[in-house]
């Protein structure tokens, strides 16, 4: 039974498993965004958050605790350098997950998972868009051209029910006589 057992085992060893959440984390922090499987995504989320808090305090005793978790310095130089700076006011949730369909081979649910501050594409969202010009199929008008050519249509139209009233005022005199 598995009362009170909340992670994941993700059908490995216990060595395989921390391996594979160390080396997934030290590519999530170099890369910032990374593809796997929604499962691992979540085991990585618990893995990972914690290290991200703990690179706020950028003391020799944190370092060490998130080298032994991660065991490349190159990720840990980059998470309390580049990482830390950015997520320092953050209370929390440095990550996001974003599912992405199924996997053609075995049709594994597939997702990105990557830390929330470094999305350009949802950072420009947040920007005024640029206004974008009404474009016409038929070349020739510009937007000012149109826009009094409407003018001049409602001018017509306005004058065309007269011009029929008199021609029907004519008819009508016609049939008087």
């Amino acid at each position: 039974m598995r009362h009170g057992k909340k992670f994941n085992h993700l059908g490995r060893t216990a060595p395989h498993r921390k391996a594979m959440l160390s080396n997934m984390a030290a590519s999530l922090i170099i890369n910032k965004r990374i593809t796997t499987t929604v499962a691992k995504a979540k085991a990585l989320r618990k893995y990972v958050e914690p290290l991200i808090t703990r690179a706020k305090a950028d003391t020799t005793h944190s370092r060490r605790m998130v080298f032994s978790y991660l065991n490349d310095k190159h990720s840990v130089k980059m998470l309390f350098d580049e990482v830390a700076e950015k997520i320092a006011d953050r209370p929390g949730g440095y990550t996001r997950i974003l599912k992405t369909g199924n996997r053609l081979g075995d049709n594994a649910d597939m997702c990105i998972i990557e830390l929330v501050d470094y999305n350009e594409l949802l950072l420009q969202g947040d920007k005024p868009a640029k206004s974008k010009t009404r474009r016409s199929r038929r070349g020739g008008k510009s937007q000012t051209a149109e826009a009094s050519g409407a003018d001049a249509t409602t001018e017509t139209k306005a004058e065309e029910p007269k011009a029929k009233g008199d021609a029907s005022d004519e008819t009508a005199d016609e049939k008087k006589d």
